[in-house]
């Protein structure tokens, strides 16, 4: 079992990345990815509000875009309150913390945050393999950005390895950087064919094929024999 990887999506405040490291060390985890930070990296006011935790703000990488922060990844979780009409898993903290606990071999999980303001856009959610949801008031239950990591990474701390979910191995389970060059591949090739005729339409569909294949925990040797059928498809219309 390896720990997660907490990826911040497009942060804006330093304060809170700092207090997002905090949150995390305090609950054994120490891997803190950034897209695209908006006051830019390194940032005086997160290591100033990571108190004792600045190890993780000195170690923490840095990313363009989330694709290549998740790229490494075999299993992706999207913390948000907000389905966005997606076809998602939905996972308590300490369902999800029993999962990952669960999972043996060499697999790589992260746990994908979005901006403060507007939390994650259905591009994102898109992406992952589950959706995890902090159940809170139904008539309020807006989180700052450190509370739903503390929340979160407090749940994975505390999951029994071998209590509430059953043991699995992923074996060679394809990481996203290999979904992610198939996804491109057939997304071109159903352009060629006018597939996504109705261009308003196109970013749903996409959202909507993407979720399929991500559903299967495809493996290594699964993803091969889906780019091997683009091929032959791709020749057979040349």
């Amino acid at each position: 079992m390896i720990p997660p990887i907490v990826i911040l999506d497009s942060p804006q405040l330093g304060e809170n990345i700092g207090f997002t490291a905090r949150a995390m060390l305090n609950c054994g985890l120490k891997e803190l990815r950034l897209v695209s930070p908006r006051d830019g990296w390194p940032n005086p006011a997160a290591l100033a509000a990571a108190a004792g935790a600045g190890g993780v703000i000195e170690c923490a990488k840095v990313f363009d875009c989330r694709y290549d922060a998740i790229s490494d990844c075999h299993r992706v979780y999207a913390a948000t309150a907000r389905r966005r009409e997606q076809i998602k898993r939905i996972l308590s903290p300490r369902a999800a913390a029993a999962e990952v606990k669960a999972i043996r071999g060499d697999v790589q999980t992260g746990i994908l945050f979005g901006p403060e303001r507007s939390g994650l856009d259905n591009d994102a959610v898109a992406l992952a393999d589950a959706v995890i949801e902090v159940p809170m008031n139904s008539e309020f239950n807006s989180l700052s950005l450190p509370q739903a990591v503390l929340l979160i990474a407090y749940d994975w701390q505390m999951a029994d390895e071998a209590a509430g979910a059953e043991i699995r191995s992923f074996g060679d389970l394809a990481s996203k950087k290999k979904l992610l060059h198939f996804f491109t591949r057939l997304e071109a090739a159903l352009d060629d064919s006018g597939f996504f005729h109705v261009n308003e339409k196109r970013p749903s569909m996409v959202r909507n094929i993407r979720n399929i294949f991500q559903r299967s925990s495809l493996t290594e040797q699964e993803v091969s024999t889906l780019q091997g059928i683009i091929t032959s498809l791709s020749r057979r219309d040349s």
